[in-house]
């Protein structure tokens, strides 16, 4: 490395350092190297459009959501000796809502930029055209589609794009067809799902509406002191702000009073209430569990199909249409399955994740049968079945068998010898140290003086007291 590229380095990232937060730019620790975060700057009233979640659900209308951010996209690089008098820096490019075809013309152009500037630092360039000029470049505007390519794999597009190959999959910025574009090793779609991805980009612009919110001033029209917006709370429905101290005491009067349905904005004639979020963030947790109850009581005795927006920082009740198993949120517009809570997938079965079914279970045999009868209500008594069935062989294969060492197929021992042979992978093992036995010679880990199990062959366990007893023949 020569003392120029050297000294230009340095300069170059000790200057981003200087001009971007640390949550924007990071430098390497252990190379001339970093990544940076981007987040574009998003037109007025951008929204993003949702259109049939499968080709099998009878849902074919769309939703539609309103979006201030993003989530950014990720530029790693790495910085060559002979950078920048000679090679580019090598870099990937990752993003969750872009397809791999848009994020590969955005790295044909980053090479583009680099051709013009040889010799010249351009990683700021290039994070300006990214910040500034991506949406142009692509021709993304609003509303901006987002498609699933094939079941698994999340793709976006815009509707004016050509697809390949009959896929949904879009052309990088509208200027060449989809089978003429070559994909770039250098740009990754971090996203797994298309459900993964609805839910990321609605968490990452409330977290980052929340950050903005929480770095102005706002006056608390109950105490008239002017406070920070991380110590004030907002209604959603109608925006007016509170400080929080003001409001905890507000609410826990309230709850004390068990007037759980009364904790509203308290701007006059004002009807905005708060979210079980909002105030389980203000109250303690005594209250807060009295408040839980006191809610979910009045809800039964009102109505058995009441759920909740399952996004944590939404919580806002939502009320599902008899013989309907999907809930529209009303305050984020998030479309989900009222008995997964996972995105809204139609007619395709939930997917019900091992913890959940533990959690399921336990709150069913634990329920009176009010509560049951809610509960099979609301996930249907097919999938409770399922549960406490699960959960029972679960229980009993714990309690009943050992699982091989080798490939972790659960072996229940009836009798015979302490030599087991695992009718999953054929190999062998002891049964009495799990330890893996020789496929030649088994029966030496018996023989050897020096094996914790010497002598053990016809060891048997006491299922009583846990305890090892011997053969008659052996104590004699």
């Amino acid at each position: 490395m020569s003392s120029e590229d050297k000294e230009a380095q340095e300069d170059e990232l000790l200057a981003l350092a200087s001009i971007y937060d640390e949550d924007e730019f990071k430098r390497a620790e252990s190379a001339q190297g970093g990544e940076t975060r981007i987040c574009l700057e998003l037109p007025q009233d951008f929204k993003v459009f949702v259109s049939g979640s499968s080709p099998e659900s009878l849902q074919s209308s769309g939703f539609e959501y309103s979006v201030c951010f993003l989530p950014p996209l990720v530029l790693n690089f790495e910085l060559p000796p002979d950078y920048p008098s000679t090679s580019p820096p090598l870099f990937t490019l990752s993003g969750k809502w872009l397809s791999q075809a848009q994020l590969s013309a955005l790295c044909k152009h980053l090479d583009n930029v680099w051709e013009e500037n040889r010799g010249c630092v351009v990683l700021f360039a290039w994070m300006q055209f990214l910040k500034e000029e991506t949406l142009s470049y692509l021709n993304i505007s609003s509303p901006y589609e987002l498609k699933l390519c094939h079941p698994g794999q999340g793709q976006s597009r815009t509707p004016s794009v050509p697809a390949e190959d009959g896929k949904d999959c879009e052309a990088a910025a509208g200027s060449a067809s989809a089978e003429e574009e070559t994909m770039d090793a250098r740009a990754v779609q971090d996203v797994e799902s298309l459900s993964s991805l609805i839910r990321e980009i609605l968490d990452f612009d409330q977290a980052q509406r929340r950050k903005c919110f929480n770095s102005k001033m706002y006056l608390c029209s109950i105490c008239f002191c002017e406070k920070l917006g991380s110590e004030c709370m907002h209604f959603t429905e109608c925006s007016h702000v509170y400080c929080k101290a003001c409001l905890k005491d507000y609410f826990e009067i309230q709850i004390r009073d068990g007037q759980v349905h009364c904790l509203n904005c308290p701007e006059p004639k004002c009807s905005s209430g708060a979210t079980p979020g909002q105030v389980k963030e203000l109250v303690g947790e005594e209250l807060f569990a009295r408040y839980d109850r006191l809610l979910l009581q009045s809800s039964l005795d009102l109505m058995a199909d009441v759920v909740y927006c399952p996004r944590p920082g939404c919580q806002t009740p939502v009320m599902q249409e008899p013989g309907c198993t999907m809930g529209i949120c009303s305050c984020c517009n998030y479309a989900f399955c009222t008995l997964c809570k996972m995105t809204y997938h139609g007619v395709s079965p939930c997917k019900v994740t091992a913890e959940k079914l533990m959690d399921l279970r336990n709150d069913y045999l634990e329920a009176d049968e009010t509560a049951k009868k809610f509960l099979e209500q609301r996930y249907g008594k097919r999938v409770i079945q399922k549960a406490l069935e699960e959960m029972e062989s679960k229980e009993w294969l714990e309690k009943n068998s050992k699982s091989c060492p080798c490939c972790g197929t659960h072996i229940e021992k009836l009798d015979g010898c302490n030599k087991m042979t695992c009718t999953g992978c054929m190999r062998y093992f002891c049964w009495l140290c799990m330890g893996a036995l020789s496929r030649a010679n088994p029966y030496r880990h018996f023989n050897d003086p020096s094996s914790p199990c010497f002598n053990r062959l016809f060891q048997a366990m006491n299922i009583d007291d846990g305890e090892f007893w011997e053969d008659d023949d052996e104590d004699q």
